[in-house]
């Protein structure tokens, strides 16, 4: 990439997750104490994480039945509470095999 592309590209993502972080502190000198909007607060790590992690599932494989299927499986342990390494390698074994089962020559 071209260094005057990439700096002004550089210079713009510092100053979005700067301002992101440094808002809440301007606005809210004191402790907040109403529980919606810290429980706003505490929820954010969490829907950004959601909101990048979604569309990577759904194009991590060659197709997206089997990225489906993964994530279905992960989705089913995790809410049974297995734990999570155990949960990311089903997930990618369904994925996997599902991948396979779709590229097999039909008769």
């Amino acid at each position: 990439m071209d260094n005057r592309i990439f700096f002004p590209l550089l210079a713009v993502m510092v100053l979005v997750t700067y301002l992101i972080r440094a808002v809440p502190f301007v606005l809210f000198r004191r402790k907040i104490t109403n529980p919606q909007i810290r429980a706003f607060f505490e929820y954010i790590p969490y829907t950004v994480l959601s909101a990048m992690t979604f569309p990577a599932i759904l194009y991590s494989t060659a197709s997206v039945y089997s990225a489906v299927a993964g994530m279905a499986v992960a989705l089913i342990l995790s809410w049974k509470n297995k734990s999570l390494l155990f949960v990311a390698i089903a997930a990618s074994v369904t994925a996997l095999i599902v991948d396979l089962i779709l590229k097999l020559p039909t008769l």
